[in-house]
């Protein structure tokens, strides 16, 4: 059997199985402290609650390796792409988020994924699905939620 013949595994979901009340989990992934030290490099995000371990120890409301929520959602967008957005997703067009509670250095987080909307476009190949998106940790708590709007592409020649 040659490789063309194999199904393949991660890939997307298509616009016609975005169905509304349609509910799913990404995987889990854990911040660590090189994820936050990497991340806050990279987008300038140069904060001392991100930077200053004495800072955080002597002077902060808030103790310990304290991660964005910039990260969190970063990573939450890249839990659904690597899940359900490979081939199929076509544009990112708009969010509304909120953050509940802070994610740390050593929390494991996942997305609870409920579409909310879907409908086709005026274009051929391709529909808009909205989802919430709420980011949980290894306790079962809500720490950030999102509710996204994309562009995917549809299969059935509508």
């Amino acid at each position: 059997m040659n490789a063309d013949e194999l199904p393949m595994v991660g890939m997307g979901i298509p616009f016609e199985e975005w169905t509304i009340g349609r509910k799913f989990r990404t995987v889990g992934r854990t911040v660590t402290e090189a994820d936050i030290t990497n991340f806050v490099c990279v987008t300038g995000m140069l904060e001392v609650l991100f930077t200053n371990v004495d800072y955080r120890e002597k002077e902060s409301l808030i103790k310990g390796r304290l991660a964005p929520g910039a990260l969190v959602y970063s990573f939450a967008e890249g839990l659904l792409m690597q899940s359900v957005m490979q081939h199929t997703g076509l544009a990112f067009l708009g969010m509304e988020l909120k953050v509940h509670k802070p994610v740390f250095a050593g929390d494991t987080i996942h997305v609870q994924c409920e579409v909310t909307e879907a409908r086709p476009t005026s274009k051929p190949g391709r529909g808009i699905v909205t989802a919430l998106n709420n980011v949980v940790n290894q306790h079962g708590e809500a720490v950030l939620a999102y509710t996204a709007t994309r562009m995917v592409k549809r299969f059935d020649g509508g």
